[in-house]
């Protein structure tokens, strides 16, 4: 493709009618977008964002850009749905005062030595399912592992009974998917079912919880029932919304952390073979997996004030598409950004945002990817992915929905 159609197509890109080819593999529109059109007006007055400098400022700055989403969402889902009421009320898409009281309580249930204790299950999860797949031969690595285990470490953080963990991922998925910048009629509808059936469900679990608490050391349900203290107690609306945003938080973008890895490993045979060779890479491995192919592509921040980027300037109230997928290969920040390098360092993604929203459950993400990569790799070092491959077909969030693979 020339230069005067990939500038073209980066004048004009549009994220509510994305060009052909954009959804499967948007890289090389992200390399025209960061040359061409870093800061870019789109047709309904939002603007995308693309270099890592911008999208590290904004994240840092929360005086001039606000997470509070309910002057956006409530054109798209309806004052007062259930998507609505979830997606502002959830701590990623907040402001303080709830941001300040919701993260407390979360980091001080998310501690080192809170998640130190959680390895040892998440290792037992991981080997269980490797024993799994190894009488099988042929498996779909992300039905039958990458998706698998975040789901079960979340039901232990929030000490869900095993036999009422089924329906958690249908509902996270359907929730996630009202996030992209296009739906139609029956995404919608599903994404209000699924946050009227998990708040119903959260409601007798919490029940059950505040007649029997669990060790607020370890239950993360308890400790949001507790709160810290009179003054940071939750309101009902609050704790059921944000048990809901610890599972979706927590289930896609590892999903998609470990499914890309494998599915990155699989592609780069000599990466693999660099790990397999030397497993002290594996945490420098995630990190690349992390920047190459991050699990969360966009993000999103709205102006409090008149701003100016890339010389234009943006009206307060304007929307912001922070892309975080072309950040992380931004030339100015990576040498070599399209080329995936396991041992890359330094390694300045922006995988989980930054600032004082960056993603509360980083370490423990980071974790899961570093046992379950590792492990598998271990276990199956000669595993080999097949056609077809099923994307999971988002904008927002990139992943597979299928991987299946012969071991």
């Amino acid at each position: 493709m020339s230069d005067k159609n990939l500038r073209e197509i980066a004048q004009t890109l549009d994220l509510m009618n994305p060009p052909e080819g954009f959804v499967d593999s948007p890289f090389p529109f992200y390399d025209a977008l960061l040359e061409y059109a870093p800061v870019l007006r789109q047709p309904d007055g939002s603007v995308l964002v693309s270099r890592h400098a911008d999208l590290d400022a904004i994240y840092r700055d929360t005086t001039l850009y606000s997470s509070d989403k309910q002057a956006m969402f409530g054109p798209k889902f309806g004052v007062g749905s259930p998507l609505f009421e979830h997606h502002t009320t959830s701590l990623v898409f907040s402001d303080p005062p709830l941001h300040t009281r919701v993260r407390k309580i979360m980091t001080s249930a998310l501690t080192p030595r809170a998640i130190a204790r959680m390895e040892p299950g998440l290792i037992e999860t991981v080997d269980a399912l490797l024993d799994d797949m190894a009488g099988r031969g042929q498996v779909d690595l992300i039905a039958d592992f990458a998706s698998t285990i975040p789901i079960q470490i979340i039901g232990n953080l929030l000490d869900i009974p095993m036999d009422e963990r089924g329906p958690l991922r249908d509902w996270s998925l359907s929730i996630l998917g009202a996030l992209e910048p296009a739906l139609t009629d029956a995404q919608l509808q599903q994404g209000h079912g699924a946050v009227r059936d998990f708040k119903s469900y959260l409601r007798d679990l919490v029940a059950r919880r505040r007649a029997h608490p669990g060790d607020a050391d370890t239950d993360v349900l308890t400790r949001l029932i507790r709160g810290e203290g009179v003054d940071e107690q939750l309101g009902e609306t609050e704790l059921l919304q944000n048990c809901i945003f610890i599972l979706n938080a927590g289930h896609e973008t590892t999903t998609n952390l470990i499914g890309n890895g494998l599915a990155l490993l699989n592609d780069h045979p000599d990466q693999r073979q660099r790990l397999l060779d030397d497993d002290r890479l594996i945490s420098s491995a995630v990190e690349e997996v992390l920047r190459f192919r991050s699990p969360n592509q966009f993000g999103n921040r709205l102006t409090t004030a008149e701003v100016e980027l890339g010389g234009l300037r943006i009206a307060r109230g304007t929307n912001l598409h922070l892309c975080i997928g072309a950040a992380n290969r931004d030339p100015a920040v990576f040498a070599n950004p399209n080329c995936f390098d396991i041992t890359r360092k330094p390694n300045r993604h922006l995988a989980f945002a930054g600032g004082p929203h960056v993603c509360v459950g980083l370490t423990l993400a980071r974790l899961e990817g570093r046992v379950a990569l590792g492990r598998f790799l271990k276990r199956f070092p000669d595993y080999r992915i097949r056609q077809p491959r099923c994307r999971g077909g988002r904008i927002r969030f990139r992943g597979y929905a299928a991987l299946p693979s012969i071991l």
